[in-house]
């Protein structure tokens, strides 16, 4: 089968004389980012004034002490799920804090009132939204192709815009979103972490391709947050002068395991930094995060092993199969793992532990350690 690159050249190369007739001068879009989703967007739902949710104040709720885990925190205080509102809550700032390489948002606001804006944000720079959970403070972008990485050549500036969808940059990315109510009363933590994949030849002849995960990018990760941050009223060069002195007087934290010899992941570093780290590491890895509790240091997770899948299908997966762990596989169809962390002397223990909240030693907690080694250190 011809690949989308191979077609593009078969179709446009014959049609670039054709158009230099009428073609204006080349050159690049300038833009960073240019996503466009793989699917058609649906536009949201518009709600009439006079028939919106009413909204819930915050003055008036008492919580629940017994209540500690964030879906919990959330559904006792009557935050629900809407697909639009007339007009979005008004915010009175935010912020960006910086602890090392790790970039978050801090929005003086409350996570119901942050979650519709950081959704027009998504849906209106061109993702379309695959998860929803406003009950674990959770959103997540489908893939989207980022445009913008495509080269302005001879090809494209020629034919181009007559023909556009049959270029492609050969890169998806997507985009996962994490509310946390912030360490500071009336504000809420905001975390953005990157996902990649990008196609590559799987023969010699360049005939077929296939695609590949790739690192997460914490440049583009930063750039949304600034993008965010722009969305709730904030430009970039007021917010210079926080985020500069939050990272000057913290030193990049390392991780250690020994898969051998050690139960846990050590993160050298307070169980704050640790617990955000860890939730920002589940997230680029792609676990699927169906509740936590900050209280007691506990990620509740589903793991897909791909080793396991890969034995159970006849070893008819591919490699590249095996790597995409964090594909839509019912995930609560798998097991469910709790990542605890724990402080001691100022240095934070990673265990995995099963569902009934013994330590886990098999060679599948041992993986989840190794994934987070790699984000980690």
């Amino acid at each position: 089968m011809m690949s989308k690159r191979n077609l593009f050249v078969a179709v446009a190369a014959p049609l670039a004389a054709v158009y230099l007739t009428a073609c204006g001068s080349f050159g690049t879009s300038g833009k960073s980012t240019d996503y466009r989703s793989q699917g058609g967007k649906i536009p949201s739902l518009e709600v009439p004034p006079d028939l919106t949710s009413p909204v819930v104040d915050d003055r008036f709720v008492i919580p629940d002490s017994k209540a500690t885990t964030f879906s919990t925190y959330n559904r006792d205080r009557g935050v629900v799920s809407t697909t639009g509102t007339a007009v979005l809550p008004l915010v009175n700032g935010a912020r960006i804090e910086r602890s090392g390489e790790q970039r978050w948002l801090v929005v003086k606001t409350s996570p119901d009132k942050a979650w519709p804006v950081i959704k027009e944000f998504w849906t209106g720079t061109g993702f379309i939204l695959k998860r929803e959970s406003p009950e674990v403070g959770i959103m997540e972008t489908d893939w989207a192709e980022n445009r913008a990485k495509i080269p302005m050549d001879f090809i494209r500036s020629a034919v181009g815009r007559v023909l556009d969808g049959l270029y492609d940059s050969g890169y998806r990315d997507k985009f996962r979103t994490r509310l946390e109510p912030g360490t500071e009363a009336g504000t809420t933590d905001v975390y953005i972490s990157h996902r990649g994949l990008e196609e590559i030849y799987t023969n010699a002849d360049k005939s077929s391709t296939g695609w590949q995960p790739r690192q997460p990018d914490k440049e583009l990760e930063a750039e949304m947050l600034a993008r965010l941050m722009a969305k709730f009223g904030i430009s970039v060069a007021s917010d210079k002068a926080n985020t500069v002195a939050t990272t000057g007087s913290v030193t990049v934290a390392r991780a250690f395991y020994t898969p051998d010899s050690s139960a846990s992941l050590k993160v050298n570093e307070p169980f704050d930094r640790a617990w955000r780290r860890v939730g920002l590491a589940l997230d680029r890895i792609g676990f699927t995060v169906e509740d936590r509790d900050r209280s007691k240091g506990l990620f509740f997770v589903r793991y897909i092993d791909p080793d396991a899948e890969a034995k159970a299908s006849g070893g008819q997966k591919g490699f590249l199969d095996k790597l995409a762990f964090w594909r839509k596989d019912d995930p609560a169809s798998k097991p469910q793992y709790r990542i605890y962390v724990a402080e001691t002397a100022g240095i934070s223990d990673v265990v995995v532990q099963g569902a009934d909240g013994k330590p886990e030693n098999s060679s599948t907690s041992k993986r989840i350690l190794s994934l987070l080694l790699e984000q980690l250190r």
